[in-house]
């Protein structure tokens, strides 16, 4: 398709600069195959990067639920800030989604005590997966911050009307 790479879209772009300019090197992930994800090709290009104490995660949607996985998986690894955007866990466990066996883990109830804070994003006008997601995380991972927007629909370009995300910045730089 024609258009900007993943990596490229809605705010993500913006946030980068926002933190260069901050003198926080960031980086935009290309996730293989995006839209049919299989966890261990996102796992290879995830573990490229050198993660550790410092390191603020950043996941939108399917990214926030990989980040879930990843950090409930390596109970080793102590990482800054989590920001999960939307996140999503395939909650319905829907056997025909393209994501059956990626969302196939324990979550870590401790998962929040490794990082130095984790907080969620969720919108009032999401999808209902998205707010069972958000009410499973909640339920299941002690220490989680969540925010509520109003009227954010899932935090994309067509949503927000806009590639600025002031309020993600912000929760990341404070």
């Amino acid at each position: 398709t024609d258009g900007p790479t993943n990596s490229n879209r809605h705010w993500f772009p913006w946030l980068s600069k926002q933190l260069q300019v901050k003198d926080v090197h960031a980086v935009a992930i290309e996730m293989p195959m995006a839209f049919m994800p299989r966890y261990d090709a996102w796992k290879k290009e995830f573990e490229r990067f050198d993660i550790g104490n410092e390191t603020i995660l950043v996941g939108h949607s399917c990214g926030g639920g990989f980040l879930v996985r990843w950090l409930s998986e390596h109970k080793d690894v102590n990482v800054g800030k989590v920001v999960l955007v939307a996140p999503w866990i395939n909650p319905d466990n829907n056997p025909d989604s393209d994501t059956a066996d990626f969302f196939d883990f324990e979550i870590d109830p401790n998962l929040a005590s490794r990082t130095k804070g984790l907080t969620i994003f969720n919108s009032s006008n999401d999808h209902a997966s998205i707010h069972e997601t958000v009410r499973i995380l909640n339920e299941k991972i002690a220490g989680i911050k969540i925010v509520e927007f109003k009227d954010y629909g899932h935090f994309c370009y067509s949503d927000l009307k806009t590639d600025a995300f002031p309020e993600l910045a912000e929760e990341i730089l404070s």
